[in-house]
């Protein structure tokens, strides 16, 4: 079990120890990031895991070599350069950055500290990708659908109503900012007044924000296009497809299969090469029945919660972007059908509801032995028998033994 320390006696494990390749640098160390040190660390390569807290799921995996806190860069931005080109100085090697939420990224690509290496585009580019009003105004020019938006420093709240209809979602242009002042990345309004207090709100924290139309959408066909764009424009993809939520509507993804929809990765990929983007990334699309067509969501440049999925189907989209930066080597020998599950929250959705159960008796049989482990077409999110702290870790939480500010 790897130790979380500080930041202080990180450095002096790092100073001891010897390094006969790049550490990856793995930024948050939740669920995420404990499955993107698996995958990295499957084909030998070590990882660091940090964070602001040592609660997450990823600090105590066998899977992970050494885990300690950085500064939060969304509370210093500086500091948290200064932490991440220690920990550099102190392996004595160039560090590969995977940041695993979008403030993670933000810290990477707008600090671009001194000893990093970075597998994916940089600051300007994963700007113009991660702020919706940009990502729209693309999808805009090159048909792509998405859900009418209007930002909300063009319109007042009244006239955002007579054109969207109520009730709307008000959405931030960059989700991680507004997540962490209003405690959630969407706000569903039902009138002109309760649009006009969550505006305020996003006044008062400096945020820009958007208006965008409820759509109708179809339950288990949201679809996502999960890729790794190499620089030279070489792509590695598979489209994912969110069977089950938690909450069914709306909520986190809980049991996601690969799925053969060209069109999504037709979009995507478009999508993608117009921002000039390169890296790790999850399209997000929904099925809307009212205008019959996936509708563009969102683009998150960076690993996710359900990123297990691409490993297990064949892609090993962590390790394609490690070797895009670094002396490694990686080539899929062909993409697969799988199916990932996230435990906590399938079950949680089975007992509190009348969801069907979408596992055979076999899948939980494999489950409850371990034998999923050697499945190529069955994976979950960090539960594996063979490295069981991170499964107590996530059971406490979920116990409210210990918290963590963040699902992924």
């Amino acid at each position: 079990m790897t130790a979380f320390r500080s930041h202080e006696a990180l450095l002096k494990k790092l100073e001891a120890a010897t390094f006969d390749r790049p550490p990856a640098l793995v930024a948050n160390a939740h669920v995420t990031g404990l499955s993107v040190a698996r995958a990295l660390s499957a084909h030998d390569v070590p990882v660091i895991a940090v964070d602001r807290v040592g609660d997450g799921a990823a600090p105590p995996s066998r899977h992970v070599d050494y885990a300690g806190h950085v500064s939060y860069p969304l509370d210093d931005q500086a500091g948290f350069c200064a932490d991440v080109e220690a920990l550099a100085r102190a392996t004595g090697r160039e560090l590969v950055a995977f940041g695993c939420m979008d403030e993670w990224v933000h810290g990477f690509a707008d600090t671009d500290p001194e000893g990093v290496r970075l597998p994916f585009a940089g600051r300007d580019v994963v700007d113009a990708v991660l702020d919706k009003s940009s990502l729209y105004r693309i999808a805009e020019e090159l048909d792509v659908p998405y859900p009418e938006t209007l930002p909300l420093s063009a319109v007042n709240p009244g006239e955002a109503a007579d054109r969207l209809g109520l009730p709307l979602v008000v959405k931030p242009a960059l989700k991680r900012e507004f997540e962490e002042a209003v405690g959630t990345n969407v706000v569903e309004v039902e009138t002109v007044e309760q649009l006009q207090d969550v505006l305020e709100l996003a006044r008062e924290a400096g945020i820009e924000v958007m208006a965008q139309r409820k759509i109708s959408t179809v339950r288990g066909e949201d679809h996502s296009l999960a890729s790794h764009v190499g620089p030279d424009g070489d792509v590695l993809s598979l489209v994912g497809n969110a069977r089950v939520r938690n909450p069914l509507d709306f909520g986190t993804s809980c049991l996601v299969e690969r799925a053969d929809e060209p069109v999504i990765e037709e979009r995507a990929l478009a999508v993608l090469e117009a921002t000039g983007y390169h890296g790790i990334s999850e399209a997000e699309f929904v099925y809307c029945p009212d205008r019959e067509e996936y509708l563009l969501l969102d683009i998150n440049t960076r690993p996710w919660k359900w990123i297990d999925l691409t490993v297990t189907a064949g892609a090993n989209l962590p390790m394609a972007a490690y070797a895009t930066v670094t002396d490694a080597t990686y080539e899929s020998t062909g993409v697969r059908d799988a199916r990932w599950l996230f435990l906590p929250d399938y079950l949680d959705l089975l007992a509190t509801t009348d969801v069907r159960d979408r596992l055979a008796p076999d899948d939980w049989g494999a489950l409850v032995s371990g034998a999923f482990e050697e499945d190529p077409a069955l994976t979950t999110g960090v539960y594996r028998p063979s490295d069981p702290e991170p499964t107590s870790q996530v059971i406490q939480t979920a116990l409210g033994l210990r918290e963590y500010y963040c699902a992924c």
